[in-house]
């Protein structure tokens, strides 16, 4: 069996653009309150405000927006200074489509040459959702859950799709908090990728495939199903 190195879990912005510790620190508080929808869309983002709630430099804060940027959060457009970007349901129907193209194509690669190390990274990375659940922290359990699809896709090494998948994975869950109206269970949201585990193992691709897409299918109701056409 070839073994394949593992690729680094963070995000594809944060490794091409080193940040310093308060452009990290920044880069985090305001990720967060994104994706908690604390800053909603369309919220102004205003460099020196947010120098001073951090205690840096201008400079220090465009490192960070530049950052979210990266991983789709905020959007620059000149004159008109940084706002949060949307989240309408319409455009993550169809990242959810890119996303369960692009893992379910990519698990054929996958099982072909797994690294040795694929399950046990994997069953690692379960069982940290499972303690973030236990401890009611869903940003941890979904960041987890980012990185163990990340660490699915790096073994079929396509790499030019990496980048696009980690941005799908992001937003999917973005969006799956902003419609959240009740608490969730989250020890359920994080043993639903033992079906993903269990196929793998057993190297089962039919299984493989159709726990993936049932497990993208099933992340969020939409009302409408977000993948009718193949669910009916």
């Amino acid at each position: 069996m070839e073994e394949v190195e593992q690729r680094d879990a963070r995000p594809s912005g944060s490794a091409r653009r080193p940040a310093t510790s308060k452009s990290a620190l920044a880069f985090t508080a305001l990720k967060r309150e994104i994706m908690l929808g604390e800053l909603p869309p369309g919220r102004l983002l205003v460099e020196l405000e947010l120098a001073t709630r951090f205690g840096c430099s201008q400079g220090t804060v465009r490192e960070a927006l530049l950052q979210l940027q990266d991983e789709g959060l905020v959007q620059r457009n000149g004159y008109r200074g940084t706002q949060v970007s949307p989240c309408t349901p319409e455009e993550a129907v169809e990242l959810f489509r890119i996303r369960q193209s692009i893992e379910c194509r990519g698990i054929v690669h996958v099982l072909r040459h797994p690294s040795r190390t694929l399950v046990s990274d994997l069953k690692e990375m379960l069982a940290g959702m499972v303690e973030a659940a236990g401890q009611g922290d869903e940003l941890q359990l979904a960041a987890i859950d980012r990185d163990f699809h990340a660490r699915i896709f790096a073994d079929a090494r396509l790499d030019a799709l990496d980048p696009i998948l980690r941005r799908c994975l992001i937003h999917n869950h973005r969006f799956k908090i902003s419609r959240s109206l009740e608490p969730r269970d989250l020890s359920q949201t994080a043993r639903r990728h033992e079906p993903i585990v269990a196929a793998i193992e057993a190297r089962d691709l039919e299984a493989a495939s159709s726990a993936l897409f049932h497990h993208i299918a099933t992340i969020v109701d939409f009302g409408p199903n977000v993948f009718p056409e193949q669910l009916q």
